[in-house]
């Protein structure tokens, strides 16, 4: 099941940044820091009752204001509430219920999205005399919290997991591969989904079922069905002239979800930006496919070293996934838009490619006699068994005599071999060591 998503939102100074805060601070935080992803990071990832899920912190919104900034950060909330599965409406319970608290209510009421009201800041164990004033707001029963304390955490995200959609509403039988396209604004995604469809026959204009308010658009691409996500499609109102870019992560959290393959498109006229690694960065972190997509790149003066320098830079910076093939194209010329597809195909087949145990075998082996794994105070690493025990994106177990001998540098080694070995070009593959009696973990 793809990851749930939750978003906090409110008027600004309710407590939202230290409720994310502590919800990620708690051992529920199972996410480490993502290539490329700023200190201010505006999402993470968590787990309750075993249930993994992405919370999206937001800007304060402010109803009806011209201020630019408080504009930008009410477009924010506004495009993390079109992608979340619950909302967390944050109230002051110090402050009372105010003005801006029922503008918001009624925004968040017309979304048809599941609302838990929270009522912070409610930092003793009596409830203050306007707590029940919450109720005035029409969304259910107010939940008493206090971020700060961390008092009442526990009670509200066991009703937030309650309402997460089921396995079944979520995993509909669907074996076409879905591929989003993701990147910062204007990099021409739009476009190149527009340019797609237009040269392949469109089935439907969008799936049952589908929870979030991206653009899902099946197609036949050589006799096949795929579906492709546009992230441009989330957000629906334009109204906003600032700079947006740092939104545009909240666009490709929902489509990286629900997505086989990510095309992670970048303007060749502005190079490889912050705002791409972190995105790329994501797509990584979640196991996805992916291919690079140079857009832009009939506005590049070239000579016959240009593809290849511009492809060592884009390799250098996207270090993390250097494994992604890189395919240069012109969305207005319409150059090499198939081989975008092709590799689109090639890479959602390697992430589901089962390798043999005994031809897996076969290559540690050989890898271990080229290259002697590590010792440590004269005792060896030594690898006993390996399998595979995944797809999607491919996983190996390997018996080892101590995890704590399997170094970073040697691990790296043998997934270079598997992959000189069996390809696996577009998709990360994952690694978990186990020593002698222990038993799987996935």
């Amino acid at each position: 099941m793809n990851k749930p998503i939750v978003a906090i939102v409110g008027r600004p100074n309710v407590g939202k940044s230290t409720f994310f805060n502590k919800v990620l601070g708690k051992r529920l935080s199972i996410v480490e820091d993502t290539p490329g992803v700023t200190r201010d990071r505006i999402y993470g990832e968590a787990e309750w009752r075993g249930i993994p899920f992405i919370l999206i912190d937001t800007g304060g919104i402010e109803p009806g204001t011209d201020d630019i900034i408080l504009a930008q950060i009410r477009e924010q909330a506004e495009i993390a509430i079109e992608t979340a599965h619950v909302i967390l409406f944050l109230v002051d319970g110090k402050e009372g219920l105010t003005s801006s608290d029922r503008e918001v209510a009624s925004i968040l009421m017309r979304t048809g999205k599941k609302v838990v009201l929270v009522v912070n800041k409610v930092d003793t164990g009596t409830l203050p005399d306007h707590f029940y004033d919450f109720y005035e707001l029409g969304l259910g029963e107010p939940v008493a919290v206090s971020a700060a304390n961390m008092l009442g955490l526990g009670d509200l995200l066991d009703i937030v997991v309650d309402n997460f959609p089921s396995a079944a509403e979520d995993d509909e039988e669907d074996d076409r591969v879905k591929i989003a396209v993701i990147g910062k604004p204007n990099v021409g995604k739009s476009s190149f989904i527009n340019t797609i469809l237009g040269e392949n026959r469109l089935i439907v204009s969008d799936i049952p079922g589908t929870t979030r308010d991206s653009v899902d658009s099946p197609f036949l691409w050589r006799g096949e069905e795929y579906v492709l996500i546009d992230t441009a499609g989330i957000r629906r109102k334009s109204k906003v002239t600032g700079d947006i870019e740092r939104y545009s992560v909240i666009r490709a959290i929902s489509a990286i979800e629900r997505s086989d393959v990510c095309l992670v498109m970048i303007d060749a006229t502005e190079g490889v930006t912050e705002q791409d690694k972190k995105i790329a960065g994501i797509a990584h972190e979640e196991g996805k496919g992916i291919v690079i997509v140079v857009n832009k790149w009939d506005l590049i003066e070239k000579d016959t070293h240009t593809m290849d320098e511009y492809r060592k830079d884009i390799q250098k910076e996207l270090v993390f996934i250097s494994y992604a093939p890189i395919v240069f194209i012109s969305v207005l010329q319409q150059q090499r838009l198939d081989r975008v597809m092709e590799l689109a195909k090639a890479v959602s087949e390697n992430r589901a490619k089962r390798i043999p145990t005994g031809q897996l075998n076969s290559l540690i082996i050989d890898a271990t006699m080229m290259r002697q794994p590590p010792s440590d105070k004269g005792k060896r690493l030594k690898i006993y068994y390996a399998a595979q025990i995944g797809v999607k994106p491919p996983l190996f177990s390997f018996q080892v005599n101590s995890r704590e001998l399997m170094h970073f540098s040697y691990s790296r080694y043998l997934e270079n071999r598997i992959r000189e070995g069996f390809g696996f070009e577009g998709t990360s593959i994952k690694f978990v060591f186990r020593e002698k009696g222990e038993k799987e973990d996935v």
